[in-house]
């Protein structure tokens, strides 16, 4: 997922060093914050408070005080969690010498509680991928998905029906309107283009029914699968 990371005070390293071995991307701001919130679009905030905590305390009130919708977390030392209040706004702490596996569960309680907060009306949730339909984006693992308007639609609308086979040519009428005149082909190349961008990790959300057309599959539950093994 995507992380900002706001260092308060002397901080000039990285905090939690085990985050890029996980495969997060952290990425490091300042500044303006609203503007740099805007620009960044991150998963979650991060603020290293080890070397300065009242710095860092003003730092996520101010994050709090622009509206700030993704999870806040704090990183500092042992000896800094006796300063640490309601005040701060925080969501969770995570000390420095954190292992990488506790570091992880954190961080994605952090995220689904967050998601889970919000309201779900113009929300599509399918596993890892979220479907804003108000604001026209998508998001996988928290990474925001570089969709065009037709991609967006065309993945909107087979998420709201999952398990369920669309022909070509229902699609067209669906996601292009009943007065396009292009043939099918359409759907094949954006689709095809759809799959490139989830990445091949979950191009098969999108399923090919051959000689027949394409369905959503969600992702199975953890549950699922593991009956599927046995």
């Amino acid at each position: 997922m995507e992380i900002l990371l706001i260092p308060a005070g002397d901080s000039k390293d990285n905090p939690l060093p085990a985050l890029e071995l996980l495969g997060h991307t952290v990425r490091r701001g300042g500044g303006d914050l609203s503007a740099l919130l805007l620009r960044q679009d991150p998963a979650l905030v991060l603020v290293d408070a080890r070397f300065d905590l009242v710095s860092a305390r003003g730092t996520c009130r101010m994050l709090r005080a622009t509206g700030l919708r993704v999870p806040l977390i704090v990183v500092l030392t042992e000896g800094g969690l006796a300063a640490i209040s309601a005040e701060w706004g925080v969501d969770d702490v995570i000390v420095a010498t954190a292992g990488p596996a506790e570091i992880e569960a954190r961080l994605r309680l952090a995220v689904g509680a967050s998601q889970v907060d919000e309201p779900s009306a113009d929300l599509v949730r399918a596993g890892e991928l979220v479907i804003d339909l108000a604001s026209y984006a998508a998001r996988l693992k928290g990474r925001p998905l570089d969709l065009t308007y037709k991609e967006f639609e065309l993945l909107r609308f087979l998420a709201q029906h999952p398990g369920r086979v669309f022909t070509r040519e229902q699609l067209l009428q669906q996601v292009w309107g009943y007065d396009y005149y292009g043939g099918t082909r359409t759907v094949d190349v954006h689709v095809r283009r759809l799959r490139a961008k989830l990445g091949s990790e979950h191009e098969s959300l999108i399923g090919t029914v051959r000689h027949v057309g394409y369905r959503f599959a969600p992702p199975r539950s953890p549950m699922e699968q593991e009956r599927v093994r046995t």
